[in-house]
């Protein structure tokens, strides 16, 4: 089987585990420290916040917003579960938007028409590592006095306009699980150049105490505390950030070779019929996924032939506005329930051969051909 995603980890990550085994400080400390300050310097962004997931990331930057009952976020329906449970942890209403079918990203345009006097932020979702429309975005913000919360879970290592996603703006949530383009087993950042903001978010991220923070990262422990706001138990553990620490080393080298796979399969796929390629910039996009459009109503024959013949396919995601938890809050998202019956996430990660995205391809390829040959499935 050829995985839809796999982390690569090592003896190099385990060393640096068993050094904070050897430590006896597992809990925050310093070595989430060094991870923050490589975070700093790799992003080029004035504060980073390590936390335990990407989810809380997104939550503890809503909630330091001071989002709560009554406010709306703007978001595409078109995300992960977690972007839209961050919200609904605040007891705010996320407010679906359409996104763009060639980029999947959100479509600014849909989400200015969505602003309402309760709406208090607008988070875009950068997916598959393409940057969306941030000037755009930018200037419906600033027009209604909102802020802009991004969830760049798939974006670590993007550009936007010759500047990294993080390094700008005003504030971004990264994802660092088994699956992201590096990995602290489990883990996220909030990012931010807004200086009272992050000092909040750290407060925050470990219950809303204060002075005890500065102890940890030394790797000291302190009767003395002060609790000043209320706050979440979100922080990061030294063993994950020692294999973060290690990833971050090799993020570039990751990038290089995840680009060079996107770009082998839109070289093989551009001319198979029954397929329809996504708008790509790979000269600046850290790929997360690769997505392909099923043509003809085949996506769940193909889906199914692929994972009974070895290449493990899926589907990056159904649409949130379409989950019976949202039903009250549904509305008619056209383009986004289009583009979800269509897309397909093909395998992509760093330890992928030139041969197994040739095995992908082929499959796909002889499927499409002759779907009715390949499974006694109905396509359409």
């Amino acid at each position: 089987m050829i995985p839809n995603s796999r982390p690569y980890i090592g003896e190099e990550e385990l060393a640096e585990v068993k050094k904070v085994f050897a430590s006896g400080w597992l809990g925050m400390g310093s070595v989430v420290f060094e991870f923050e300050k490589a975070l700093q310097g790799y992003l080029g962004a004035k504060h980073v916040i390590a936390v335990n997931t990407g989810t809380s990331a997104l939550h503890i930057a809503l909630d330091s917003l001071g989002i709560k009952e009554g406010n709306e976020v703007i978001v595409p329906s078109l995300t992960f579960i977690g972007t839209i449970q961050a919200i609904v942890a605040c007891g705010a209403k996320p407010v679906f938007c359409e996104i763009d079918p060639r980029t999947l990203n959100i479509d600014a345009g849909d989400a200015k028409k969505r602003v309402t006097k309760r709406t208090r932020v607008i988070m875009p979702v950068h997916y598959g590592g393409l940057a969306c429309d941030m000037d755009e975005l930018v200037n419906i913000a600033q027009r209604h006095s909102l802020r802009i919360v991004e969830d760049a879970a798939h974006a670590f290592g993007s550009f936007y306009k010759g500047k990294k996603i993080g390094s700008f703006g005003d504030i971004a949530c990264f994802s660092f699980d088994p699956i992201k383009n590096i990995t602290c087993g489990e883990g996220g950042a909030v990012v931010t150049n807004d200086d009272e903001f992050a000092q909040l978010v750290i407060k925050k991220r470990i219950l809303g105490i204060d002075k005890d923070t500065w102890h940890r990262y030394k790797n000291e422990r302190s009767w003395y505390y002060e609790v000043i706001s209320s706050g979440f138990r979100y922080h990061m553990s030294n063993i994950n950030a020692a294999i973060g620490l290690v990833q971050i080393k090799k993020v570039d080298k990751f990038l290089e070779r995840r680009r060079l796979i996107v770009k082998r399969y839109d070289e093989l796929l551009k001319n198979t019929e029954g397929v329809e390629l996504l708008y790509r910039d790979y000269d600046n996009t850290a790929p997360f996924n690769y997505v392909i459009k099923v043509k003809n109503n085949k996506r769940d024959a193909l889906l199914e032939y692929l994972n009974k013949n070895g290449v493990g396919a899926g589907i990056n995601y159904i649409p949130n506005h379409l989950q019976p938890y949202f039903k009250d809050i549904r509305e008619s998202l056209p383009v986004t329930e289009k583009v979800w019956t269509e897309i397909i996430s093909l395998p992509l990660y760093f330890g992928m051969t030139d041969e197994d995205v040739s095995i992908v391809v082929r499959e796909v390829s002889k499927f499409l051909k002759e779907p009715s040959k390949q499974c006694g499935i109905k396509t359409s």
